[in-house]
This record gives C-alpha cells, structure tokens and sequence, in this order.
C-alpha cells in the first residue's frame, strides 16, 4: 500500500462524512417538512380503508373517495375542536380581564384548604421547602406573568398550525389519491435488485402501522368513555373537554397518563373553589382518582397488551425498553414514534437481512 492508496483513502473517508454532516444539516433544516409528510402518512394510513370501502362498496371513483374521505376527517377534526370552544371561550374571556391577583387569590385558597386538612402550617411548608433548596414559597413565588406573553404569541402559533395544516392536508390528500406514491418516492433511492424488498416492506409496515393506530384510537377511546362518566358523576363542569384532553396525553408513553392524571385532578378541584375541603373537594378529588385508576388498569392489561400483540407484534418488556431509549435520546417526540418507528425498522431489517441470525431472532413474529 503506497502513499497515493493511503491519502485517496483519507480523501474518500472526509468526502464521506463530510456528505453525512451535509445531509443530517439538511434535515435538520426540512424538519418541518419531514414532520408533514410523516403526519400525512399516518393519515393516509388512517383513511385508507374509508377509501377502499368507498371504492369496493359503494363504487365511488377513486378522486371523490379521497374527497369523500377527507371531508369525513376534516369535520372529525372540526368536530373534536368544536368540543373545546366552550372552555376556550370561558378561559379566553377571564385571561383577557387579566385579574392575576385574583386567580394567585383562588390559588391560595386551594393551598391554605390543603394546609388545613393536613395540620400544616405555613411556616411548616416554607422551612421544609427552604431547607430543600428553594429560597421562596411555591405559592408566594408563583409567577403569572407569562400569561400575557402567552396571549400576545398566541396568533403567529395560530398562524404556524394554518400553514402546517394546510400541507398535511394536501400532502394526505395525493397520499390516498395514489397509495404508490410514497413508495415510488424512496425507490428512487433504492438500487433496481433490491426494489423488491422495499416494496415487501412498505407493504408490511402499512399492514402494521394501519392496526397499530387503530389500536391507538380504540385505546383513547375507551379512556374518553371512562374519564367523561368519571367527570360526570363527579359533576365537573366540560367533563367531555377535559375527559378528551386527558386521554389525548395517552399517546405520549408512560408520562402521558401521569400528566392527564394531575391535570384530571386539578381541575377537578379547582372546579369547587369556595366548597369544603374536606366534604366536598377532596372526596371529589378521590373519586376522579379511583376513576383514573380504573382506566389505567384497563388500558395497561387490555389495550396495550391487545395493541403490541396484534398489531406491531412484540414483546411488551421489548417496547418498553425501545420507549424508554427513545425518550432519553429524542425527548417526548422519541417516545410518541418510538413504536412505529422501531416497527418500521424491524421489517426492513427482516426483508433486507434475512441470513442475519440476530435479525432472525429479533424479527421472528414478523
């Protein structure tokens, strides 16, 4: 091996990273983009049967089928934020007013009923908190004044969400117009004698993915029903909001039903300002608990075991550590995509190395 072999080599290797950094810098810089057309496949995913059933069934073309289709998720869509109008109105009209002093007031209230029915004492809670780190109250220290900036950026996220809808929307659109599409899209990548395994595998992950989301949807679904008859024998007011909002952080693993938890709570409580603790807001509290509990139980040896099992076909210990991964390397947007993700990595592998004996082994329930 001379010097001309050993510097071409050199060469080669820092052409090659040096084309890596471009193309990571390169996506970084579409990943809005990246994140449409992700969303638009998963819709297409969704909406793909609505079309076959309207093309096999009742004859539609294709072109009014698709059309068909999205009207039907658009007013889905709209339908679901309808059911937020109401509270978002409510709270819109008391954030306009403003009244920061009143709500630390109503904050405090809530805060000094805790202290009671526990025996504790202001300076009790302060000398502990103090003597952990804090150097002020967690009620005194409250600071509301993001509210205002809250509002101000309020209309260019509005803004950001339109734009971001609109090409999902149009992209979902050509995705269930032409099923093909995307698949065409990475053949083009992909050299003429391995075509075929691509094709194998976009065609395994559609069947995967399509029963993965709808195991999502049926896991929300039964969470919504229990959370609303929950809120409602309680006697919360926008049960059905809040019962929604709850079981939406479901999608976000292991995190996600302690955040709607706390939320659920909360505002449970917070509905009763002004009532007894002791009588009236904390055995509230305790019901909305025991509900979140049940629904928790429910989804934990019903849903997830029905969804991982039929659907992306692995072991549950095995999803929880792939979620677990994710969620340390890529934060809460890891964890949401870490199953289909890992799902859509396992089929590749399966179909592009099938003489691996690790591969085998990993993907046998494929």
């Amino acid at each position: 091996m001379n010097a001309k072999t050993i510097s071409e080599g050199i060469l080669r290797a820092v052409a090659i990273i040096i084309a890596i950094v471009l193309l990571i810098y390169f996506f970084i810089k579409i990943q809005s983009v990246i994140a449409y057309l992700a969303i638009a496949a998963v819709i297409a995913l969704l909406g793909r049967p609505i079309v076959l059933f309207l093309r096999r069934k009742l004859k539609f073309p294709n072109t009014l089928a698709v059309v068909t289709t999205m009207i039907l998720m658009v007013g889905l869509f709209l339908g679901i934020l309808a059911l937020f109008i109401p509270l978002i109105s409510e709270q819109s009209r008391n954030l306009s007013l403003l009244d920061l002093e009143d709500l630390k007031a109503n904050l405090n209230t809530l805060y000094f009923q805790i202290l009671e029915y526990f025996g504790a004492t202001t300076d009790g809670v302060t000398h502990l908190i103090e003597e952990s780190g804090l150097e002020e109250s967690v009620i005194k220290g409250l600071d509301l004044g993001f509210i205002p900036n809250f509002l101000n950026s309020f209309v260019n996220v509005l803004s950001n969400f339109s734009i971001g809808l609109f090409s999902v929307l149009f992209i979902s659109f050509f995705f269930l117009k032409d099923s093909k599409l995307l698949q065409k899209g990475m053949l083009v990548f992909v050299p003429d004698q391995k075509e075929g395994n691509l094709v194998a595998s976009i065609d395994k992950i559609n069947g995967l993915l399509s029963r993965y989301f709808a195991g999502i949807l049926l896991q929300l679904l039964i969470l919504f029903i229990i959370y609303t008859i929950t809120l409602f024998i309680v006697g919360v007011e926008n049960a059905i909001v809040i019962a929604f909002l709850c079981a939406l952080f479901n999608i976000i693993p292991y995190i996600g039903p302690i955040i709607g938890g706390v939320i659920m709570i909360t505002l449970t409580m917070t509905s009763f300002l002004g009532a007894d603790f002791s009588t009236v807001i904390l055995p509230k509290a305790s019901y909305v608990l025991i509900g979140i509990v049940i629904g928790q139980l429910i989804d934990n040896f019903f849903s997830q075991p029905f969804i991982f099992s039929t659907s992306v076909k692995s072991h549950p210990l095995e999803i929880f550590l792939v979620i677990i991964i994710a969620g340390l390397l890529f934060g809460v947007v890891g964890m949401v995509v870490a199953v289909p993700g890992y799902t859509a990595i396992k089929v590749i592998l399966k179909e592009f190395l099938t003489g691996n004996e690790f591969v085998k082994k990993l993907t046998k329930n494929l």
